[in-house]
């Protein structure tokens, strides 16, 4: 991972209201440096502007998702998910995560592919992979 996940606000309110993080599924998408992330005021799919589309491109569901807590910590981590260009390039800044189980797709988080920022681009037979860090896709102190 090139950045850590930053957490859109709204998602805590969805954890309280409605996700079920032992059975959701989440998905991850991939922007143009176009899109201008808000943790703020962005909180649904809908939110999403300048989504990546063609050469192969679609959206990827996090596999083997876990939820762990240990004392006050909290920890969201799931198997690495890999883009695979075809026909052309992808070429994307920001990947963002979000909950296809809850009706309105709320969003979790999004990060930065390359922390200059720039550009990274994948050409046609390559791949990207996005290996979360060895401590989870996200982990979180409770107060």
């Amino acid at each position: 991972m090139a950045s850590s996940l930053v957490l859109y606000q709204s998602w805590v309110e969805n954890l309280a209201k409605s996700a079920n993080l032992s059975s959701d599924s989440f998905v991850v998408g991939l922007t143009s440096s176009t899109y201008t992330p808000s943790a703020s005021t962005h909180s649904t799919i809908s939110d999403i502007t300048n989504e990546f589309s063609g050469s192969g491109y679609s959206r990827q569901a996090i596999g083997s998702v876990t939820f762990s807590r240990s004392g006050a910590v909290v920890t969201l981590d799931g198997a690495d998910v890999v883009f695979t260009a075809s026909g052309g390039s992808i070429i994307a800044r920001y990947f963002f995560i979000f909950d296809d189980t809850v009706s309105g797709d709320p969003l979790v988080g999004y990060g930065l592919l390359d922390t200059a920022p720039a550009d990274v681009t994948v050409t046609t037979g390559n791949t990207l992979t996005l290996a979360w860090n060895a401590s989870g896709i996200t982990t979180n102190t409770i107060v």
